[in-house]
């Protein structure tokens, strides 16, 4: 077992912000890439937020705005394998950081913007936070109650699923045409496109069916009493998952109306069956119904808050909750490495570090002397 990670030996300049590339430059910091986050010293009050995704990262300040900032950036690109940048279109260009300029530096640079829309088309000027992506891409109005306006999910999704995960994923399938060829390139992430990536179901309804996907009024999404949600007798909820038959004819015997059985996906009689099983859930507890249904094998899970995850025996056994060594920090506590790899696997080995902790060290590597940094330090540069 090779404890390093899989990506030890690439480095990673992460110049974005908040959450998108933060979460990817964090997945590549996990299994093993070196990733020094960057950013300017005017955004240090906004940082506290999204600290938890610097864990195993150097952070850096520094002013691009200044030509010694652009400078230092340039000495980092040159050792440097990936970078990451947030920014809206044109920004780089300004500072002179784009992969026109840095690909002089380093040819064999990996280069992955991510934004809201897209670097071309019609939209890559507009602002926009992962609720307009949602919109935009369609996904939004499908969360939430038929007949009721669209809900915001809990957690961000055009952020992590449609920009961090691609970009992780662009990054990596870079790396490996580098492997062959050689070359870097420039990787282009559009939240709003990776929203889009999530529709094949809708889209293969819409064409089956010719109907316009509904709020909660889909296969999956609440139409029938298999794949629905139910609030229990003390106000807590349990979800039923049987979109097999075969899942379908057992949750009926278990729950004593075999003579639903027939009639799973029939819609002359999908209220009524609904409406039997709302009534029949709320009679027990959650904690009931966690004791009669577990020994079953039908789909069906508890409706978990954050803090029952935080204590759930299945996600410390996996390794998915997390505590470092450092109990006094209030980050010791963290979310663990979703992908096992068995040889090369990652691991949560640093707190994040504190708003610009590694400025110093990394100037140091980089040949500057105490007096260099301590002018940089003066004129705003770090």
């Amino acid at each position: 077992m090779l404890l390093k990670g899989a990506l030890s030996g690439i480095t990673v300049l992460d110049m974005s912000r908040l959450l998108p590339g933060p979460y990817c430059s964090m997945i590549l910091a996990d299994h093993g890439a070196r990733v020094i986050a960057i950013e300017d010293r005017r955004f240090e009050a906004e940082s506290a937020l999204t600290r938890i995704v610097n864990r195993n990262k150097e952070h850096m300040s520094l002013n691009l705005k200044t030509d010694a900032g652009k400078t230092i950036f340039y000495e980092l690109v040159k050792k440097a394998d990936v970078i990451i940048e947030g920014f809206r279109p044109g920004v780089v260009d300004r500072l002179s950081v784009n992969y026109e300029h840095i690909k002089a530096i380093n040819e064999k640079i990996i280069y992955c913007s991510i934004t809201g829309y897209g670097q071309t088309g019609a939209y890559r000027d507009r602002v926009g936070h992962d609720v307009n992506y949602l919109s935009v891409s369609g996904v939004l109005n499908l969360i939430g109650q038929h007949n009721q306006p669209p809900s915001i999910p809990g957690v961000q999704l055009a952020d992590i699923a449609g920009g961090a995960m691609n970009a992780t994923i662009g990054i990596l399938l870079a790396l490996f045409a580098r492997e062959k060829t050689g070359i870097g390139q420039y990787i282009d992430i559009s939240m709003t496109d990776g929203m889009v990536g999530l529709l094949p179901l809708p889209l293969s309804f819409l064409q089956f069916t010719g109907k316009e996907p509904e709020r909660s009024e889909g296969l999956l999404s609440h139409r029938y009493a298999c794949y629905n949600v139910y609030e229990t007798a003390d106000g807590r909820y349990l979800s039923l998952g049987a979109v097999e038959y075969r899942f379908w004819q057992k949750i009926c015997e278990v729950f004593g109306v075999k003579e639903y059985i027939p009639f799973q996906y029939d819609d002359s009689r999908r209220h009524t069956i609904i409406e039997y099983f709302r009534n029949k859930i709320k009679e027990k507890t959650l904690s009931e119904w966690e004791h009669e249904l577990n020994a079953q094998e039908i789909c069906w899970a508890p409706v978990r808050t954050l803090s029952e995850v935080l204590q759930d025996s299945l996600f410390q056994e996996r390794q998915m909750i997390v505590r470092t060594s450092d109990n006094s920090s209030p980050f010791s506590l963290t979310i663990g490495v979703p992908i096992k790899l068995s040889t090369t696997p990652g691991s949560v080995r640093t707190l994040p570090p504190e708003f610009g902790h590694n400025t110093e060290l990394i100037l140091k590597e980089l040949g500057y002397s105490i007096s260099d940094i301590q002018e940089f330090q003066s004129a705003g540069v770090v």
